[in-house]
């Protein structure tokens, strides 16, 4: 194999990672931009080793490709954290196992295999989720996260908003303080919310308790 083809093969990888890793990187996921352009690379990388490094000996070049979705899978795992009573980063996760298999069909000069599935999964991140809340959430409502303020501590203040959440069906998902947080009157919640329910009418419902001292969009 010729330096070019190393070079094409390499570049390949770290375009289609990256044009993945922005989308993560624009909705401010913990692995962005540079995460996937790595995983792609690195991909790419050891598939160039595996095919191509081990030629004329008895070594099966299969064994390192395979090593690598194992340990994609550890750096996926990194990437899911528990938030509240529900886990978050499964996506970005997914996502990174994806840029991996980019980055093997782009090592192996796949180029077709690699665009067209860098094509879906983009697709798969931002285009279905702009589906998903025109569609489907008129159907059965979306979820809104809201950091409040409360005049005062204790849990009178965070009773009396459950029970008008209670009132308007919004259901609490989540309920967490932001690690690092000083102020203890600040909780942060993750809302389901309801059809007849929008995010600026939530935002009213919450600002009209005289316990809230502010609210918004979390």
């Amino acid at each position: 194999m010729s330096l070019l083809d190393v070079v094409i093969r390499i570049v390949l990888a770290l375009v289609l990672g990256g044009l993945i890793g922005i989308e993560r990187e624009i909705r401010e996921h913990a692995a962005g931009f540079r995460t996937h352009i790595l995983v792609a690379v690195g991909a790419a990388v050891f598939t160039l080793a595996s095919a191509y490094g081990a030629l004329g000996t008895d070594f099966d070049p299969n064994r390192i490709s395979a090593q690598v979705v194992t340990g994609i899978g550890f750096l996926g795992a990194g990437a899911i954290v528990r938030y509240g009573v529900t886990v978050r980063g499964l996506t970005t996760a997914a996502s990174l196992w994806a840029v991996a298999a980019v980055g093997l069909t782009a090592g192996q000069g796949f180029y077709s295999a690699a665009a067209v599935t860098t094509a879906i999964v983009i697709a798969s991140l931002s285009l279905l989720s702009l589906i998903e809340k025109r569609l489907l959430y008129r159907r059965v409502g979306m979820a809104a996260g809201v950091k409040i303020r409360f005049r005062a501590g204790g849990y009178t203040p965070l009773t009396v908003l459950l029970s008008a959440l209670d009132q308007a069906h919004v259901s609490v998902k989540e309920m967490a303080v932001v690690p690092g947080e000083s102020d203890a009157d600040t909780i942060h919640l993750r809302l389901g919310l309801p059809r007849t329910v929008d995010q600026h009418a939530l935002l009213r419902i919450i600002g009209s308790l005289k316990e809230v001292e502010s609210v918004s969009l979390d």
